[in-house]
């Protein structure tokens, strides 16, 4: 089934770099859509269709931790998958995004074949 993605980063330049990078993993994208931070996002998530955030922690207004919290705590979010892509070098925020339920993270500068394994682990897992 083709992906809707919603990436989520507050450089537009990320944002495009990851476009092409899903482009080039070979995981079926239906759609990509794009929001600047966790506010942005969450508006995205209640009027469009999502099967797969990509999301970088430090943002401003709403940063990727409060919205991993908002959307675990939503019924209809809850099962997401969520991946952090981060510039953050902290294994303490890696262990929190991980308690707070990330589904998985990849650490910035990123290859194509990082986020294509990534997306094989999270679309092989049933759960």
């Amino acid at each position: 089934m083709p992906l809707d993605v919603l990436i989520v980063d507050d450089s537009a330049v990320i944002r495009k770099i990851l476009q092409l990078v899903l482009a080039q993993t070979q995981v079926p994208i239906n759609s990509v859509l794009e929001a600047r931070d966790g506010n942005e996002a969450l508006n995205r998530l209640k009027t469009e269709k999502i099967n797969l955030v990509l999301s970088d922690i430090n943002m401003p207004n709403m940063d990727g931790l409060q919205l991993l919290v908002e959307v675990r705590a939503n019924d209809d979010w809850k099962n997401l998958p969520v991946l952090m892509i981060t510039t953050e070098g902290s294994q303490a925020k890696m262990t929190e995004a991980a308690h707070l339920g990330a589904t998985g993270y990849v650490r910035k500068p990123f290859t194509a074949a990082q986020i294509r394994d990534k997306l094989a682990n999270i679309l092989a897992d049933p759960a």
